[in-house]
């Protein structure tokens, strides 16, 4: 982290945070795969799977860990903040600005010396956690390798008595999936509020792959702690997932068990009050000609902001082999049909 004096003004080519309350959005990659530490204990070993002809690879700094799935809350800022904009007939950019207290008030944390101090130290996980993974990867290249945020800095204020400034500048990889419609959901705000780890992943997981459908979705505990690629052995996942069904926490979803515990478990999760709708309307990419799309370093101008088979897992994980039928595409549909054999969708996806 650098600590600067306050510049006497918004460098062009930065997005300001916009002001108000609305729907939280996420990327719908980070729902379905494990790229972030569900422990609360700082995580320094890798995550590291293979499955088909997708790898991913996320390595934590050695000095300060893996970002954790609390720190990704601010990735869910920044996605909400773009579509946001760009629904508006605004201009959106990987070069972002808002004050501390814009970040934390969205994502329900507080607002005390704690909480900025908190919110510094999950800006250096973000930056120091890197990723490699082929999703989404372009035509001549094999893996796409990024952290979650390319830079970060936090300006003082002016004046005493001002509210201080961060910069943050998105990676190409996260800042282009805000651009495509359907690698967008929203989430209900009361996600802010689940506070273990587990929980969290959970809900993402069953709110990407359940979507809308009347009659849910499913997974069986073995295969969803394989898909989670927590360090915990099976047998406490495996009560940590009877918790929270007995707890029913999840916001807009149901989650019952099927099966035998001396056998075989299976997690069920129906949508039950929802409050969320699509990621927003088609996109339209909007640049300056002449710009290009990749994120250059911090300070360069990038768009101004104006009003108009097998599947292996590496042995670093803890996990053994993961199941591939959580990766075919869930539907988001009203009416999907019941998904079988652990997790196959039957219905169409949208």
């Amino acid at each position: 982290m650098t600590s600067l004096p306050s510049p006497s003004r918004l460098p062009s080519g930065f997005f300001q945070a916009l002001p108000g309350d609305f729907p939280p959005r996420d990327v719908q990659d980070l729902m379905a795969w494990p790229f972030f530490s569900l422990a609360k204990t700082p995580r320094f070993v890798p995550i590291d799977l293979t499955m088909g002809d997708v790898s991913i690879r996320v390595e934590a700094s050695h000095e300060r860990g893996m970002a954790t799935i609390w720190d990704s809350d601010i990735l869910i800022w920044a996605a909400s903040q773009i579509i946001e904009a760009r629904d508006s007939g605004l201009r959106t950019s990987p070069f972002m600005v808002a004050t501390p207290r814009e970040i934390l008030t969205f994502i329900g944390r507080g607002t005390g010396a704690r909480d900025y101090g908190r919110l510094r130290a999950a800006l250096a996980r973000l930056q120091s956690t890197t990723v490699r993974t082929s999703l989404r990867r372009r035509r001549d290249s094999q893996l796409r390798g990024f952290s979650w945020l390319n830079e970060w800095r936090e300006l003082r204020a002016p004046l005493q008595g001002h509210a201080g400034r961060v910069e943050i500048v998105l990676p190409d990889w996260f800042y282009t999936a805000l651009l495509d419609d359907g690698l967008i959901l929203r989430i209900d705000p009361a996600y802010f509020r689940l506070t273990g780890g587990l929980e969290r992943w959970l809900y993402r997981l069953v709110r990407k792959h359940a979507g809308q459908q009347r009659q849910g979705w499913r997974f069986t505990f073995e295969h969803l702690h394989e898909k989670s690629a927590t360090l915990s052995g099976f047998a406490r996942f495996a009560a940590d997932l009877r918790e929270l069904v007995r707890r029913q926490s999840l916001p807009g979803y149901d989650l019952t068990i099927e099966g035998d515990p001396d056998r075989q478990e299976t997690l069920v999760f129906r949508p039950s009050d929802l409050s969320t709708g699509g990621g927003g309307r088609p996109v339209r990419h909007r640049v300056l000609s002449g710009v290009e799309h990749r994120v250059p370093s911090i300070g360069i101008t990038a768009c101004y902001q104006s009003k108009k088979g097998s599947i292996q897992s590496g042995e670093s994980t803890g996990c053994e082999a993961l199941n591939l039928d959580s990766n075919y595409k869930e539907s988001n549909c009203t009416d999907g049909g019941r998904p079988e054999n652990g997790g196959k969708p039957s219905g169409r996806a949208s």
